[in-house]
């Protein structure tokens, strides 16, 4: 079974984007800038939003983490995001997600101005992806197409199965996968026989939110298979949505978790904020 590493790919791509990062600074005067907004304690979303700011030190990319009390009404949240996108020296933002639950994630993200949304996830940014006419992609999609192209695994005529359909990751990969000629079936909690269109996909992108949730006897011989799922066990360790160890004998090819689709998010959104400065600046860059 040969292992995707995404560790590997997304290393790839923060190397690619350190010469775009150089070409944009000697333009400008300044380095492309990602700002992060967090609302509340959640331990596991600070640590993510720690992992972003050291990724954009670490290329030469500026970035700012804007912390916001768990206290924090729509309104203020609004206000902020209002200043960041009037902000000229901000060519990205990203808001953490989970919100507290008082908080309407969909007004919140509609609040947030295409031309600096770095994940790709506001409806106008998503309007522009479903047509076909986007400047990003949500991230952690892109994200598996970048592994996927970078062991050179073609999904043209394959018969791919998405599990999951939030707007986020499921939604998302059934169109990317689409756009690169794969006949996609989008399956979901009330699928019926769900195991019959996993076990008939050559290749299937597990995204449902449940730990452990398919194994060896959900996938045919020989498919590839892409987990997307991370949750923390209680013992300090992470899983996926997959039984990862049922499948060395049986897949062709799959992603491990951690080390798989994981670190593939975080340097797609690099990607994003580099492509959307920019942009934003009229620059083009040719490697």
């Amino acid at each position: 079974m040969l292992i995707l590493n995404g560790k590997i790919v997304a290393e790839s791509i923060r190397h690619a984007l350190v010469p775009r990062v150089n070409h944009f600074v000697k333009k400008v005067g300044r380095a492309p800038h990602l700002t992060v907004v967090i609302v509340g304690e959640d331990p596991a979303s600070k640590v993510y939003v720690r992992n972003k700011h050291v990724a954009c030190q670490k290329i030469g990319m500026s970035s700012s983490i804007l912390e916001l009390a768990d206290t924090t009404t729509e309104a203020q949240l609004l206000e902020a995001l209002d200043k960041l996108n009037l902000d000229s020296s901000v060519d990205g933002v990203l808001v953490q997600l989970p919100l507290p639950k008082e908080l309407n994630s969909d007004v919140v993200l509609s609040r947030l101005s295409s031309a600096k949304d770095a994940d790709g996830l506001t409806f106008e940014s998503l309007g522009y992806f479903f047509a076909g006419k986007s400047v990003v992609a949500p991230c952690t999609p892109a994200g598996v197409m970048s592994i996927l192209s970078h062991y050179k695994i073609s999904v043209a005529g394959l018969n791919a199965v998405v599990v999951g359909r939030s707007n986020i990751v499921g939604k998302p990969m059934a169109h990317l996968l689409t756009q690169a000629d794969a006949t996609v079936t989008l399956c979901h909690s009330k699928t019926k026989n769900m195991a019959e269109f996993t076990r008939a996909a050559d290749l299937v992108v597990v995204a449902a939110g449940k730990p452990r949730f398919l194994g060896k006897n959900d996938f045919k011989k020989d498919a590839i298979v892409i987990d997307v799922g991370i949750h923390g066990t209680g013992s300090g360790q992470l899983c996926g949505d997959v039984r990862f160890e049922e499948l060395d004998g049986w897949v062709k090819a799959a992603t491990p978790v951690p080390g798989g689709v994981g670190p593939m998010t975080i340097a797609t959104l690099l990607q994003n904020t580099c492509t959307l400065a920019e942009k934003r600046a009229g620059i083009q860059y040719k490697d």
